[in-house]
Parts: C-alpha cells; sequence; structure tokens
C-alpha cells in the first residue's frame, strides 16, 4: 500500500481520475461491505489528504479530467 500511496502523491492532479474499484474493497469505514459507487467521495477524501489539496480542489479536477478524458460536453449533460 505505501507504493500505492508513493504513486498517488507524484501523479500530477490535472491526470487523476478516482473510482471506488466497486464492487471489491470497500473503504474504511465501509470495510466488509459490498463496495459501491456512492463511497467515491471517502476515496476522494483520502486521495485529497496524500496530496495535501482540498476535497473541493481534487473534486474539481477530476470532474475536469473526466470531461476532457472522455471528450464530453460538460454543459450537455
Amino acid at each position: 500500500a505505501k507504493d500505492l500511496q508513493e504513486t498517488c502523491r507524484q501523479v500530477p492532479l490535472d491526470r487523476m481520475l478516482i473510482e471506488t474499484d466497486s464492487p471489491y474493497l470497500a473503504p474504511i469505514p465501509y470495510r466488509g461491505k459490498t463496495n459501491e459507487p456512492a463511497w467515491v467521495s471517502k476515496v476522494g477524501e483520502y486521495v485529497a489528504n496524500l496530496k495535501g489539496v482540498s476535497v473541493e480542489e481534487l473534486a474539481n479536477q477530476t470532474s475536469s479530467n473526466f470531461f476532457q478524458c472522455f471528450q464530453l460536453n460538460r454543459e450537455i449533460l
């Protein structure tokens, strides 16, 4: 896990997407339960802490990254 955390710290924020790995390995405090996409906020909190940024900054940037990565127009969704 330490290598993965270090990799997360090194990936530029403008190149990052986050996801839950659903239905496997639910984030703390949901360990032992079936993971679900609704818990992506817990992943975001953890990643924001690792990166030393606010959850809001991480959410804004990863949302922008999503639209850019999949070449979607944010205004029509």
